[in-house]
C-alpha cells in the first residue's frame, strides 16, 4: 500500500507489515551518532513508555484541509493501539507563528511540530526550543534532511511540479513549464496561489529563473483557476474538472484507478524538500513523540511512502532515482529560499502584480491561537 500525504497519508497496512517488530533494523549504522546517541530501543519499547506516559500526543502538521492526515492518525494509532493523536493541520506559516506565540506566553500546545517552513527550526534550535533527539535509522538518513546534532530530522520528501488528468489531458500532457503556455491549456489550468504558499512560490520562481517574466504574463493569461492550498489543485485534477495544475504533488506510482499523473521533468526546474519534523522542548508527552518519530523513520514506513524516502537505504520506487540525484530537484535550493526572506518577500509581491491578492478563506477553516489543546 503506498503512503500519501494527501487524503491517506498512511494505512493500516503498516501494522500488518510488522513496524512494531521492526523499530530497529539490525543493521550497523554506517555512522554512529555524536553527542545525542541514536535511538536504541525498539518500538515495542517506546510503546510501552508512550502508554505509562499516557497515551496522548499533539502534532501540528503542516497541510491544507483539516482531514488531510487522518489517514496518517488512522494508522498509527492502529499500530499502536492506546495512544491517541491530536492530529491538527493548518499551513506551516500559520503554524509556525502559532508556535511562536506560543513559546512567548508560556502556552505551548503541540508535541511535534512537522512543517516545511525550514527557516524555522534552526532559530527554535538556537533559542533551545527543540528536543535534541536521533531516532532509530537516523544515521541512514540523508545528511541534507536532518540536523546533526537531532534538533530535527525530515520525515518524507515531498515534490512539487505538474500534475495532469491522464483522460483530460490526452497522450500528449504538458511536460514543461513552457508546454503549459499553448492555446489548448486555456481555462484548464489550476494553480495554488503561489504567493500564498512558499513551496510553490519557490516553484514559480524557479520557472521565472529558466524562463523569464515573459513566461508567468503569458502563463496568467490562460485563464488560470487560483485556489488556495494545494489539496485542492490536485483534488480537481483528479475529478477532470481541470486538466492540469502547476504547484503540488501526486503519487509517483499511481493507484490501478487514480487518474492524476505526477511530471518529473527531465530538465525543467522542479523543487522538493524534506518536510522536517522535531520534539519540542516543552512537549508534555515526549515519550509519545519519540515513538511518532521512530515510527515515521522505520523502514516499513518510509518503504511505503508515495514519493521519496529521506532514507539512504530505502530504494526509490522502479524507474526512479533518489531524489538527491535529480539536480532539477533544487532541494537544497529551497532551503537557501526559505531563509532569506528578503528575497521571498520581494518575488512574492512581483509576483502578486501578476496574479493578483490571495482570494478566500484559508482551507483548512481559521484555528486560532491553540488548536489541540
Amino acid at each position: 500500500m503506498t503512503i500519501g500525504r494527501r487524503r491517506v497519508l498512511a494505512g493500516g497496512a503498516l501494522a500488518a507489515a510488522g513496524v512494531l517488530t521492526g523499530g530497529t533494523t539490525g543493521q550497523a549504522a554506517p555512522r554512529p551518532g555524536a553527542a545525542v546517541p541514536e535511538e536504541s530501543k525498539s518500538l515495542e519499547q517506546l510503546y510501552r513508555e508512550a502508554k505509562a506516559e499516557g497515551g496522548t500526543l499533539t502534532v501540528y502538521a503542516g497541510g491544507d484541509t483539516a482531514t488531510q492526515q487522518d489517514g496518517n492518525k488512522a494508522a498509527f494509532e492502529k499500530t499502536f493501539p492506546g495512544i491517541t493523536v491530536k492530529m491538527v493541520v493548518d499551513y506551516s506559516k500559520f503554524h509556525d507563528a502559532r508556535v511562536d506565540t506560543q513559546l512567548a506566553t508560556r502556552t505551548l500546545v503541540p508535541d511535534v511540530v512537522q512543517l516545511q517552513t525550514l527557516q524555522d527550526f534552526p532559530r527554535w534550535k538556537a533559542a533551545g526550543a527543540l528536543l535534541p533527539y536521533k531516532p532509530a535509522g537516523f544515521s541512514w538518513i540523508h545528511p541534507a534532511f536532518k540536523d546533526s546534532d537531532g534538533a530535527w530530522t525530515g520525515i518524507f520528501v515531498d515534490a512539487f511540479s505538474t500534475i495532469y488528468n491522464v483522460g483530460e489531458a490526452g497522450p500528449n500532457p504538458p511536460l514543461t513549464a513552457e508546454s503549459l503556455l499553448d492555446a489548448r491549456w486555456k481555462g484548464r489550468i489550476v494553480s495554488t496561489f503561489p504567493n500564498d504558499d512558499d513551496a510553490v512560490l519557490y516553484l514559480y520562481k524557479l520557472i521565472v529563473d529558466r524562463y523569464g517574466w515573459d513566461w508567468l504574463a503569458r502563463f496568467v493569461a490562460q485563464d488560470v483557476a487560483w485556489v488556495r492550498g494545494t489539496q485542492e489543485p490536485a483534488d480537481r485534477v483528479e475529478a477532470g474538472t481541470a486538466a492540469v495544475a502547476l504547484g503540488t504533488d501526486g503519487a509517483l506510482v499511481p493507484g490501478a484507478d487514480t487518474k492524476t499523473r505526477f511530471v518529473v521533468p527531465a530538465h525543467d526546474p522542479f523543487m522538493a524538500w524534506a518536510q522536517r519534523a522535531a520534539i519540542l522542548t516543552g512537549a508534555r508527552h515526549p515519550a509519545a513523540a519519540k515513538l511518532y518519530l521512530n515510527w515515521w523513520l522505520s523502514k516499513p514506513t518510509q518503504a511505503g511512502f508515495y514519493m521519496w524516502s529521506v532514507r539512504t537505504d530505502v530504494a526509490p520506487p522502479r524507474g526512479y532515482r533518489p531524489i538527491w540525484e535529480y539536480r532539477n530537484a533544487n532541494f537544497d535550493g529551497f532551503e537557501r529560499f526559505m531563509n532569506d526572506r528578503r528575497l521571498v518577500e520581494s518575488f512574492r509581491q512581483q509576483l502578486t502584480l501578476h496574479v493578483g491578492e490571495v482570494q478566500g478563506a484559508p482551507s483548512p477553516g481559521w484555528l486560532g491561537l491553540h488548536p489541540g489543546r
